[in-house]
């Protein structure tokens, strides 16, 4: 099958820039937990291993998501779930059945009593270990471990639960993750985060794309003369000392006029909006980069590291010495 084109989101104005590639630029899995599972009739377990983000496709068979106080959401056959959620939930066979397992962070698992099961699961978890036929589930598997690992904006843009029916992801993405997952070689891990991200994107672009899609305030702004503007001018060159008042006058409206229209399609001011934006480069630049803090201070718009330090605690609760250290070591969970 191939994806669907229709309806492929709004109508940008001209020079627009795509905030969704921007955002899913900042896609980075880093050790993922990633694996190929067969399940008989009768399955369900406990997630609470608090991945900020997990992404499951069915090969064979069906499964429900299973969120507390809320609607049970069945993935069928083809389907590629995201599931963005740190509290416990669980994935199941049908709803109803008490979990077996509980899933809890650094890949271990636990009987619901407690009892450590994780060497017992380790061998040939990444083969499916269920017979096929009409009662068996075959999926796919894979969570993002680290909270930085996925930009927040993007987190806070998804819903619980979102399923991407069947043939709207090209067979050939969850393929090849299927095909590489059961592969023993040199360098897999860091084939299989990058086969991860790919899925991950492929399967958020085609839903962003839907008809209908709950799509959030700065996607659709992009579709709107003025505020779409600015949203280009600050993601082109976020380290320029805009204020509102340039803003407005690059769209060729009044201030109060344009920081109205601003909040009330994003639900945030345009300097809340581009301290975000600093911010979330800012973090991908500790990530991924040796740059030294006075550095990546200037290159998001701070005339010293003391000013961008004092910026970045207020946002991610965390100074961006701290923040690189944990997130190198495996430890940062909230950002």
């Amino acid at each position: 099958m191939r994806a669907s084109t229709e309806s492929t989101g709004p109508a940008f104005y001209a020079g627009h820039i795509d905030l969704l590639t921007d955002l899913l630029d900042g896609v980075r899995a880093r050790g993922a937990v990633l694996y190929r599972a067969g399940m008989d009739r009768g399955w369900s377990i406990r997630i609470a291993d608090g991945a900020p983000l997990m992404l499951v496709a069915v090969i064979e068979g069906h499964m429900w998501v299973l969120i507390d106080d809320a609607e049970p959401v069945r993935v069928g056959p083809g389907d590629v779930a995201i599931v963005s959620l740190r509290s416990p939930y669980t994935v199941a066979d049908e709803p109803g059945i008490a979990p077996q397992l509980v899933a809890l962070p650094g890949d271990r698992y636990t009987t619901p009593g407690g009892v450590d099961v994780t060497e017992k699961l380790q061998t040939g978890r990444r083969t499916a270990s269920a017979t096929p036929g009409a009662d068996t589930t075959v999926v796919v598997y894979g969570t993002y471990q680290v909270a930085g690992d996925v930009d927040d904006r993007l987190l806070a843009a998804l819903p619980d639960v979102l399923v991407v029916p069947a043939g709207e992801v090209p067979d050939w993405v969850v393929g090849r993750l299927e095909d590489e997952v059961v592969r023993d070689e040199p360098g897999q891990q860091l084939v299989l985060d990058r086969l991860l991200d790919l899925t991950l994107i492929v399967a958020l672009r085609v839903w962003f794309a839907r008809p209908g899609a709950p799509v959030p305030g700065w996607y659709r702004a992009q579709a709107d003369a003025v505020v779409g503007q600015a949203l280009t001018l600050i993601h082109e060159n976020p380290a320029h000392p805009w204020t509102v008042t340039d803003l407005a006058a690059e769209a060729g409206v009044s201030r109060a006029w344009f920081a109205r229209r601003f909040t009330e399609l994003l639900g945030e001011s345009p300097i809340r909006y581009l301290t975000g934006r600093r911010m979330a480069i800012a973090a991908d630049r500790l990530r991924g980069t040796d740059s030294t803090i006075a550095g990546i201070a200037h290159e998001v718009g701070y005339a010293d590291a003391f000013s961008f330090s004092a910026a970045f605690t207020r946002t991610a609760g965390v100074r961006p010495s701290d923040y690189r250290n944990a997130y190198r070591t495996g430890h940062i969970v909230e950002s």
